[in-house]
């Protein structure tokens, strides 16, 4: 009767053991419901593709109001459920097509993206804010693709004039997750009342809004209890968002990951701080994150 316990107590034991990492794993999708794709590496953030596969739409200018139409790119699978969505505007004179990388780049880590074209490619940043916001209601609201979106998880991101736009955005709409300013240029240097964590990313070579006048005052104007970074990148130039880059997506992606999608997972990218490298000039920010 003992050997009988014992056995039973053993497989019970056994049964637990194997349970366990099950449990684990479930009671962290139950602590984070929004984590999307694999634990990151490394090489995950750094990837031209992340795990998934992208499709997209186009939405013709004639179909919309507020903005200049623009491209969907969106996880081909529905099998995890909704994802967190990121509108991308162009910057001064400039057309989707200058940031279209962005937009795969992104959607295969898991979000929506919708790079757009503006209204005029004369618009200013303020006029930009505004598009962004009209292209993230459009996409929430009366896009093809809205059923795949979870609207309370939305980020503006912007080159140039289209970055002092994500920063218009953000105090427009506190209720924004996440901003990032890629090489923003802005008349307004001060931005204390946002409260939408922000990933402020400078070039070190920007004559057009060199750093000193644009990017670090609109950091250090963040307020201080703020999530935010100033990520400034070295041997680069205005024009640098323009084309693919291993540093802005990493840092852009553990970004969006982070505060879109409150996945700590990614803060390992964040935090400690990034030292100077090949690739970074600088990089300050606040860690730990969301304390």
């Amino acid at each position: 009767m003992r050997r009988h316990l014992a056995a039973a107590a053993t497989a019970a034991a056994s049964l637990t053991l194997l349970l366990a990492p099950g449990v684990r794993a479930a009671d962290a999708a139950a602590a984070n419901p929004y984590e999307r794709g694999p634990a990151p590496t490394r090489a995950s953030v750094e990837a031209l593709r992340g795990p998934y596969a992208v499709s997209e739409t186009g939405v013709s200018a004639l179909s919309v109001t507020g903005f200049g139409g623009g491209t969907v790119y969106y996880p081909t699978s529905t099998a995890d459920g909704t994802f967190g969505a990121v509108v991308v505007s162009p910057g001064f004179t400039a057309y989707q097509s200058s940031i279209a990388w962005l937009g795969p780049r992104l959607a295969s880590q898991g979000f929506v993206v919708f790079t757009i074209d503006t209204l005029t490619t004369l618009d200013q940043p303020d006029s930009r804010g505004r598009q962004l916001l009209a292209a993230l209601d459009h996409l929430t609201q009366r896009s093809p693709v809205r059923n795949r979106i979870d609207a309370s998880r939305l980020a503006v991101m912007g080159h140039s004039m289209g970055g002092g736009g994500a920063l218009e955005a953000a105090k427009s709409r506190p209720s924004l997750k996440a901003a990032v300013p890629l090489t923003g240029w802005n008349t307004d240097k001060t931005w204390p009342e946002i409260t939408t964590p922000t990933l402020v990313i400078g070039a070190d070579g920007d004559t057009v809004a060199p750093v000193a006048s644009h990017s670090e005052p609109f950091y250090e104007s963040l307020p201080g209890s703020l999530d935010k970074a100033y990520l400034e990148l070295n041997g680069a130039t205005h024009f640098t968002p323009n084309t693919a880059n291993t540093t802005i997506a990493k840092y852009g992606v553990a970004w969006l990951k982070r505060f879109v999608d409150d996945d700590t997972r990614y803060e390992q990218f964040l935090c400690p701080l990034p030292r100077p490298s090949l690739t970074i000039e600088e990089y300050r920010g606040s860690c730990p994150l969301g304390s």
